[in-house]
């Protein structure tokens, strides 16, 4: 991808983000770079800087990712974002609460609210619920926990509000997770059986047929080799091109996007991300975050 010219017609689409929680902790800097017509992106594996236009004539579509839309929402940024020209599409994180797992993400109450209010004022083809990730855990009692318990309450509210599709993925238990939760001490991740996952998923999937809610995951190809073929769970792609054509109209790239986990299953088109690991750290604090460094994690 480029830039919008005659040589090359399509405009691009910017994630934002999935390094960090642009809309709950950084729509100053990023309204400062949007008017200032560019990001500068610092790549977190061979530190090259690279240059990214950011004008509507450049920008198709901006998706946004977030827990927590608050600080989004109170600043109209959306609307600005629209009133300039661009685009967007929501990828909203809402799991059931935990302050194990998720110690800073505003009550489950504040967040289906957020929902409304983006569903109410953007176009709803173009929000996706992320429950995400799913999972099992054993507190210091020896019990075993899971965060499917507010799974339904989620689906009757996305119901309500027109939202029709729902994307999940069980978690990746990375080195970095392991060592946070050493240093936290709260909980022990537990991996589950293959067979405990597909059942969890055909479960999730009856719940939200009846309320005409798609069920797609997220980089889990060896989950869906595990179920029929008929079984309508198809892989996601956070970032969907297609469907962002479909409801904006316009030319957007189409391929998939090779820096991502094509062969765990992701199905994103190509996209943009800005943001840093490092510059923007994300201050919910999640224990199963695979970005935030460990000594993040200390309060």
């Amino acid at each position: 991808m480029g830039l919008n010219n005659v040589n090359n017609p399509l405009k691009i689409v910017i994630s934002a983000s999935r390094r960090t929680d642009i809309p709950a902790f950084y729509m100053e800097w990023f309204m400062d770079c949007i008017n200032q017509g560019s990001f500068d992106v610092v790549n977190p594996y061979n530190h090259k800087t690279r240059h990214v236009p950011a004008t509507p004539d450049n920008v198709h579509t901006i998706v946004f990712w977030s827990k927590n839309f608050k600080t989004f929402i109170e600043g109209r940024y959306g609307e600005q974002l629209a009133k300039k020209g661009y685009h967007l599409f929501f990828n909203f994180t809402i799991n059931s609460e935990s302050s194990i797992l998720e110690r800073r993400v505003p009550p489950l109450t504040d967040r289906l609210f957020q929902l409304a209010y983006i569903c109410e004022h953007f176009d709803v083809r173009a929000v996706h619920w992320r429950f995400d990730p799913i999972c099992f855990y054993k507190t210091n009692d020896g019990k075993i926990h899971n965060n499917l318990d507010d799974f339904l309450r989620i689906a009757d509210k996305a119901l309500e509000l027109g939202v029709q599709r729902c994307i999940t993925s069980f978690m990746d238990l990375y080195p970095k997770i392991k060592r946070r939760t050493a240093v936290r001490s709260e909980a022990a991740f537990v991996d589950v059986a293959m067979d405990e996952k597909i059942e969890i998923l055909k479960q999730m999937q009856r719940m939200l047929d009846v309320r005409n809610i798609e069920l797609e995951t997220c980089c889990e190809k060896e989950v869906l080799d595990g179920l029929s073929d008929d079984f309508p769970v198809k892989p996601s792609a956070c970032i969907p091109n297609d469907l962002i054509m479909d409801i904006y109209g316009g030319a957007v790239s189409a391929r998939k996007d090779t820096g991502q986990r094509i062969k765990a299953g992701c199905g994103c088109k190509e996209s943009i991300d800005i943001g840093s690991y490092d510059l923007h750290p994300c201050y919910h604090n999640c224990l199963f975050c695979y970005a935030n460094p460990v000594s993040d994690d200390k309060n």
